[in-house]
């Protein structure tokens, strides 16, 4: 029998746990404290301690003594089967009846309320525990979660349809080492915090294998297609579009072969792609639309680059946050025909801050219709027409701009720059328009013809 295969079988002292238990029957009391104590001895895990007189001296005890506050302002005193602080509540029951008939459900559903009305009565100094626990004895162990500890529901954990424990799952280690944590180290299991670590480990990994080939000459945004598409298959995997483990099953066939990666993966991508049969795979794969496998360019890998990749696709994806595949349609180094999406990579950023809007389009600030930029030739200031103001009063006194001759016939000098007038608007609107210009004058003369250059004045 080989090594792995030993790992995978429980222990033996499990399987007479279970064994035992099956045949116990009786009642909660008689059995509730044994069940438990031998169940965490079995897990390797502190035995409860013997309970004080003082509460405040029970942090882990049977029978913890909480005062229930009534709405008439009367109070009682409750009993919380088993009592871990900041850690979980647990009540317990021997139901006798049906596993997951109505009558059991309505039965845990009890329990379960009970335990949750425990909770709200812990001292504040106390606080709520991360967990409830809710258990039939000998068959079954129920776990809801309200991580935050700040008085929401208390939710099915992991998911509503995982939350419920057979006494037979115990043979399983993820099983016995969730119960574990649920005992030792709550906060552990919090999905926000266990997101953020494994986001935070894949990301520096598949950030230095994003280095590593763009060091090698590869273009980024080919890198970021490549890992875009390779972060996909990672998660299809996980979430059950791909057989299980299949992709990291492949990548550890081809460590010691890096050389027929690419042709591999390019083989598989292109199945994916269009659905079938995958001989990679040796069964049948989904289709998969959107067009993110419709490029199956696979960039070849040396042993350390496979390492990276293949170390990331050991993680559990569905625990990493969306936002390290992040689409950038908008990447500086995409082409304007290119069409597909690049992960969040050190040289693929996710903002669009260099794209220029058209003028047309809406402000997304206010929501306004943004104005096309005013043209020259509609601007209320010219250079090259004088206004009426400036013809009627300015008449007689006109002079060449070049010779200073008083002029008779007056035409505009084409070759003279006209200065601006220091005449300045007086209106708020005006004051962001060009100024008045003062029109420049020829003779028309040989010597002069517009053609000299202008004078110093």
């Amino acid at each position: 029998m080989t090594a792995s295969l030993i790992a995978t079988l429980p222990p033996p002292a499990v399987d007479l746990f279970i064994q035992r238990w099956q045949k116990a029957g009786g009642s909660e009391r008689a059995n509730y404290q044994l069940f438990l104590t031998e169940l965490c001895a079995l897990l390797d895990l502190p035995l409860p301690e013997p309970a004080g007189d003082d509460t405040r001296d029970n942090a882990y005890v049977f029978e913890r003594r909480v005062v229930m506050r009534q709405p008439d302002g009367s109070s009682n005193n409750g009993f919380i089967d088993l009592y871990r602080r900041g850690t979980f509540v647990l009540e317990a029951k021997q139901t006798g009846k049906t596993l997951d008939s109505s009558g059991w459900d309505k039965a845990m559903l009890r329990a379960h309320n009970q335990a949750d009305q425990y909770a709200r009565a812990l001292p504040a100094d106390e606080g709520r525990p991360p967990f409830i626990l809710v258990v039939d004895v000998d068959r079954n162990i129920e776990l809801y979660a309200e991580f935050s500890r700040s008085g929401a529901t208390y939710t099915p954990f992991p998911d509503p349809r995982s939350h419920r424990l057979r006494l037979e799952d115990l043979r399983r280690e993820d099983i016995r080492e969730r119960l574990r944590c649920v005992w030792l180290d709550p906060q552990s299991l919090d999905p926000a915090r266990r997101s953020a670590r494994v986001t935070r480990e894949i990301a520096d990994r598949l950030a230095t294998l994003a280095k590593s080939l763009e060091a090698a000459g590869h273009p980024p945004q080919k890198v970021a297609g490549f890992l875009m598409r390779a972060l996909f298959t990672m998660f299809a995997e996980d979430v059950g579009l791909l057989p299980a483990r299949s992709f990291t099953d492949l990548l550890l066939s081809l460590k010691d072969s890096p050389l027929t990666f690419a042709p591999m993966l390019e083989h598989l991508w292109q199945n994916m792609n269009v659905g079938g049969f995958s001989p990679i795979l040796r069964g049948n794969v989904l289709r998969f639309n959107g067009g993110l496998f419709s490029d199956a360019t696979a960039i070849p890998l040396d042993r350390d680059q496979l390492e990276l990749l293949l170390k990331a696709s050991q993680a559990d994806w569905r625990y990493v946050e969306p936002a390290i595949s992040a689409p950038c349609s908008n990447a500086p180094s995409t082409p304007a025909s290119a069409t597909s999406s690049a992960p969040t990579t050190p040289r693929a950023p996710t903002s669009n801050a260099s794209c220029s809007p058209p003028s047309s389009s809406r402000c997304a600030a206010n929501g306004r219709k943004s104005r096309p930029p005013r043209s020259p030739s509609s601007s209320r200031a010219s250079t090259a027409r004088p206004t009426s103001r400036s013809n009627t009063s300015s008449a007689s006194k006109a002079k060449c701009s070049t010779c200073s001759t008083t002029l008779a016939n007056r035409r505009a000098c084409s070759n003279l720059k006209a200065s601006p007038s220091t005449r300045t608007s007086s209106s708020a609107s005006r004051s962001t328009r060009a100024p008045r210009r003062s029109p420049r004058w020829c003779c028309g003369s040989a010597t002069c013809n517009g053609t000299s250059a202008p004078t110093a004045r």
